[in-house]
């Protein structure tokens, strides 16, 4: 079986990691989840935003936690941000929605990334390729992107 790009990638900074080949389709975090023997907080989406035009950040958050637009907006300190298309996705990253991790990708692309991440010591992510993933430690996902902030996006309610 062909090597993951994001396994590529993360040999080339020397990060420990596993590449997970799923035996169905995958079509939830939940099911990915599942079947990689984790919790749904374990799996770390990569979600990319556009905040100003040709400008866009991606934001790892973990499985079911919601990022909060407005804070979001705030920590930005932008009013007006959108998700990218599928289609913006793939010309920013290379990657096929549901597939996409912050590694290997062929620009430079700012990274902030979700305190709920941080709270698991195991998690996995896009792997560049559909039906696999990338298993690793939460505190080498964050080694490995040293220039991302680590920041709470989501709304606390009281």
């Amino acid at each position: 079986m062909k090597q993951p790009p994001v396994s590529m990638a993360l040999e080339k900074l020397g990060m420990p990691h596993s590449v997970f080949w799923h035996k169905h389709p995958v079509t939830s975090f939940e099911q990915a989840a599942s079947e990689r023997g984790q919790r749904a907080s374990q799996v770390v989406r990569s979600i990319l935003f556009r905040i100003a035009e040709d400008e866009f950040i991606m934001v790892l958050v973990a499985g079911p936690t919601q990022i909060s637009w407005k804070v979001l907006r705030k920590y930005l300190g932008r009013s007006r941000i959108s998700m990218a298309t599928e289609d913006e996705v793939f010309t920013v990253t290379g990657y096929h929605v549901g597939t996409v991790a912050p590694f290997g990708l062929p620009n430079q692309l700012k990274v902030l990334i979700d305190a709920s991440v941080m709270e698991e010591y195991e998690v996995s992510i896009g792997s560049g390729m559909p039906g696999t993933a990338i298993i690793l430690k939460s505190a080498d996902l964050r080694y490995a992107l040293k220039d991302a902030e680590v920041v709470s996006l989501t709304e606390t309610v009281s």
